[in-house]
């Protein structure tokens, strides 16, 4: 873990995580904690655990000059932050059910025959699973992993902004991604701020949530 203001406060790294406009370009990410970060995130929960989640990450300045101009009025995040991660959902995730299942059973996380009566049941259901239906199942499992590495970052005592804005239809060829298996969620800079985030307010709970 970084050194640099890291924290296992999860209050701090909740309530005080903000969405961070310009970052120091001088601060870089090393591929060992990246990878670490990102490994932390796919801890996110996911439907049957076909894990749909992808993600390209955008650090070098070519890789930034590439990206910048699809990030519309994003653009100061994409060239000030150690990296951008633009998060795909793979709309062909089955594919790797049979390594996921088989590892679960080596690892003793599950037992054979459990994996072998589910794995059929799985596979015909996404099979007959509708675009839309399939389409649905994988973005919530992406914006979760989205949102838990935006909370490992903060715990790595990295800022973040996740960016909604920008060329949906384009980013995937730009990145030599088929657009049609990987779906973009998002991208969310990572670094250190470069000027503080701002508050916001929130609706109160009584607005947001009911009790029957």
């Amino acid at each position: 873990m970084s050194n640099s203001q890291s924290s296992n406060d999860f209050r701090e790294i909740a309530l005080n995580r903000r969405s961070i406009k310009a970052y120091d370009p001088e601060v870089k990410i090393s591929k060992e904690e990246m990878s670490e970060m990102l490994a932390e995130a796919t801890r996110a929960p996911s439907s049957v655990n076909l894990q749909p989640w992808r993600f390209v990450v955008i650090e070098s300045e070519e890789g930034k000059q590439k990206l910048a101009p699809l990030a519309r009025f994003n653009q100061t995040q994409v060239l000030t932050s150690s990296a951008v991660i633009a998060v795909f959902a793979d709309m062909e995730n089955i594919q790797y059910a049979d390594e996921i299942f088989g590892k679960a059973v080596e690892l003793g996380y599950m037992p054979q025959e459990v994996k072998e009566a589910q794995m059929p049941i799985i596979k015909s259901f996404y099979a007959n699973y509708s675009a839309s239906d399939l389409r649905d199942v994988n973005f919530i499992d992406a914006g979760l992993v989205s949102m838990q590495l935006m909370l490992v970052a903060r715990a790595h005592g990295y800022d973040t902004n996740p960016i909604g804005g920008f060329e949906k239809d384009q980013i995937a060829d730009a990145f030599g991604l088929d657009k049609e298996r990987y779906q973009p969620i998002m991208l969310i800079s990572i670094g250190k701020a470069a000027q503080q985030g701002y508050p916001s307010y929130r609706l109160p709970v009584e607005t947001v949530a009911s009790w029957h």
